[in-house]
């Protein structure tokens, strides 16, 4: 089969990016496939091609129903017509005619949440899948204890399936994430393509002050192109906004605002009529821009593996973008009073066992599923020992990610060993502690109010707009 062929004939595209044509090769073999590729290499292609050249229904859990939504809106586009995302925007009846017809489609979206219900594996054992897949894997490592525990149940989802053909797929992972990915979903040693986490047209800089807002200001005032500002918490967020929407093209974006909200912030960021997006990390998964020309971080990142997630989703044309760290003193007692709250979860779940008279609902919706665990496992210690594992390795990977930002030599050095690889060799403008300074456009004010003037304008504004014209109409 020649796959260079396939490529054009279904996507267009004349070569295949790194990694893509061996994790299809493999797959076309009937060998599972982990799949490490850097954001923005195209990982989506690698089972969409796969499933175009191989009979029979492609299942993909997806972490995000935004993600989810994004990957079919991007497949409808090319004129696929047998997808869908299977999540709690379509109604009873929609889904119920979804299942009954599962034979008609090509690709189907799942969050691991769905996938675990009974009614659904059901259907899909009689559809019958042949390629499974699992995007954003590494979320079977951070999100599978003490977040997510569905995310553990997939291998039990893939046995009842048949154990079909499976392929994951993750922008990083380090040698515990990778271990952890294998445990739950390969039964046997799978097939491994791995690409390095470097990207080396992102400049990476940290600037630690005692005014961010200032900071802030001063850094976008100097910034061109479209960029994304990631900050801790949805408070922060539109605090944020409020902030700097009168100064520069901004929008907000977090899992609150409504899901139409939601889409319609996307499609202006895409179009370029939003210039920034302040976002939690709720963002970028699946963007398709590949334009981003900087990603600035307003409050610490909780871990390295998040932090090259995020910054990974800068420069995916290849040309020179930066990431941006704003640190200041104290930005870790977010992340260290979240996993506090985990750590109270779990010490409430130890006193409803060794209580009575207490009610099953007065737990909370972590406490009950990891309470689910328990009486599947038939072993809470093995339950709780999970979960405290997970807390430290919270707090570890918390300081290796404060240790990034107070490191006086290669940032990027640092960055690639922690993924346990080795850098070959670096760029004129690596990070700010080998001599990088910010790109800075000789027009300084194109993120300011002039950038108004030539199409962008504030999110409100243009949502105002719209309604107008809608009434208008």
């Amino acid at each position: 089969m020649n796959l260079e062929k396939a490529l054009f004939q279904y996507f267009g595209y004349q070569t295949f990016r790194s990694g893509q044509k061996e994790i299809i090769s493999s797959l076309l073999n009937d060998k599972s496939t982990l799949a490490i590729l850097p954001t923005g290499t195209g990982k989506s292609l690698c089972y969409q091609l796969t499933g175009y050249l191989k009979e029979g229904l492609v299942v993909i859990v997806s972490p995000l129903i935004s993600l989810m939504e994004d990957q079919v809106s991007q497949l409808q586009k090319k004129g696929e017509k047998r997808v869908i995302a299977f999540n709690s925007l379509l109604s009873k009846e929609e889904k119920n005619y979804v299942l009954a017809r599962l034979s008609s489609y090509k690709f189907i979206y799942f969050s691991p949440e769905m996938l675990v219900q009974k009614e659904i594996i059901q259907a899909l054992k009689f559809a019958g899948v042949s390629l499974f897949v699992v995007d954003e894997a590494h979320c079977v490592s951070q999100w599978g204890v003490d977040f997510r525990p569905e995310y553990r149940q997939l291998g039990e989802v893939q046995k009842q399936l048949g154990k079909p053909l499976t392929l994951a797929l993750t922008a990083t992972a380090t040698p515990q994430v990778k271990e952890d990915i294998q445990s739950v979903l390969f039964q046997e040693e799978p097939t491994v393509v791995s690409e390095s986490v470097n990207r080396n047209n992102i400049a990476l800089f940290v600037q630690q002050t005692e005014h961010k807002q200032a900071a802030i200001q001063e850094i976008l005032s100097k910034m061109s192109g479209s960029g994304i500002i990631y900050c801790a918490t949805r408070r922060q967020v539109e605090q944020l906004y409020q902030e700097l929407r009168n100064d520069f093209s901004v929008g907000f974006y977090h899992g609150g605002l409504e899901p139409s909200q939601r889409k319609q912030l996307q499609q202006q960021f895409l179009t370029n009529k939003l210039a920034i997006l302040i976002a939690t990390n709720a963002f970028g998964m699946g963007i398709d821009k590949a334009d981003i020309r900087f990603v600035i971080h307003y409050d610490l990142p909780d871990s390295m593996e998040n932090y090259v997630q995020e910054i990974g989703r800068a420069g995916r044309d290849q040309q020179n973008s930066q990431a941006i760290l704003l640190y200041q003193t104290g930005d870790e007692r977010v992340h260290y009073f979240f996993n506090q709250m985990t750590n109270e979860e779990r010490l409430g779940l130890e006193s409803y066992l060794l209580s009575e008279g207490v009610s099953k609902e007065d737990l909370s919706e972590i406490q009950q599923k990891w309470l689910a665990e328990i009486q599947q496992e038939e072993n809470s210690e093995r339950v709780f020992t999970r979960i405290k594992n997970k807390e430290v390795q919270r707090v570890e990977q918390l300081q290796k990610m404060l240790a990034y930002v107070q490191t006086t030599t290669c940032r990027r050095e640092y960055l690639v060993n922690y993924f346990d690889e080795t850098l070959e060799h670096k760029t004129a403008n690596c990070c700010d502690n080998d001599g990088a300074s910010y790109l800075i456009e000789e027009k300084s004010a194109d993120l300011g109010v002039e950038q108004s003037q030539k199409g962008f304008a504030n999110w409100e504004t243009i949502l105002l707009r719209l309604f107008k014209e809608k009434k208008t109409d």
